[in-house]
């Protein structure tokens, strides 16, 4: 199970800010009546005194405006690969209250083609990233890995085919109603290259662009709009391993 870091450092804000509420009201005045003079702090209290505000800081900016991710696996190649730091936009689907996920400011909803983070039915404490590709009430079918959407093909366009003698998967360029992002697909279909199906109200279809090699909607059903966690919009960095140099090639925003 993943660490839960929002109630995490929730609990981590709440016990600083209570130990210095707590001493300020109470034990301060007392020290301060015992001598005259104002004591030195105990050492929690100073501890408290000073993790509290760039703890307040942090748990404000990863909750309600930024948060960044690592991305761990292949399933969004060759639009994000594994290494990438990403930035995620907290409030571009409306303001959510930290652990309990309830939306308590309607902002803006997701539109096909963008890159969400989310949680996915099957793993509620898990962290997943692929692109929205249908919206409520969507007819959503895959035939031979090419997507159609209400009946309307997602046109692909070919980059390149390796490997060049003996070519097993395909570099693409893939229209999403007027939005062109890069997929790659085998040349030859694999298990979830076809599929139909509608998405509920309320729910999302989710997929990865490295389509014969992602775990998604179309293996563990649609995302519900509650799950939703941000928008991702940008590389910053990519740090594939932990003996290897940070490389800044790879920066800007997510297409």
């Amino acid at each position: 199970m993943d660490i839960n870091l929002p109630l995490i450092l929730l609990w981590l804000v709440v016990v600083s800010g209570g130990i210095w509420l707590v001493d300020s009201l109470f034990f301060a005045r007392r020290r301060r009546k015992k001598t005259g003079r104002k004591r030195e702090d105990p050492v929690v209290v100073e501890y408290a005194k000073s993790f509290f505000p760039i703890l307040a800081i942090v748990f404000v900016l990863r909750s309600f405006i930024l948060e960044p991710f690592q991305i761990p696996s292949a399933s969004m190649v060759p639009t994000l690969q594994i290494g990438d730091f990403i930035l995620v936009n907290k409030y571009a689907y409306g303001l959510r209250l930290p652990v309990s996920r309830t939306k308590v400011v309607d902002i803006g909803e997701p539109q096909r083609g963008d890159v969400m983070v989310f949680f996915p039915p099957h793993m509620n404490d898990t962290y997943f990233i692929k692109r929205v590709i249908g919206l409520p009430g969507d007819r959503i079918e895959l035939k031979n890995n090419m997507l159609y959407v209400n009946g309307e093909l997602a046109p692909q366009e070919l980059i390149q085919a390796l490997p060049p003698a003996n070519p097993q998967v395909e570099i693409l360029w893939e229209n999403l109603y007027g939005r062109r992002h890069l997929m790659a697909k085998n040349v030859h279909p694999g298990k979830y290259g076809d599929f139909s199906g509608t998405v509920p109200e309320g729910h999302y279809f989710m997929m990865g662009d490295n389509r014969d090699n992602s775990l998604d909607s179309r293996a563990w059903g649609f995302v519900p709009e509650r799950d939703i966690v941000g928008k991702a919009f940008a590389i910053w960095m990519h740090w594939d391993k932990l003996f290897s140099l940070p490389s800044f090639e790879r920066v800007g925003s997510i297409q």
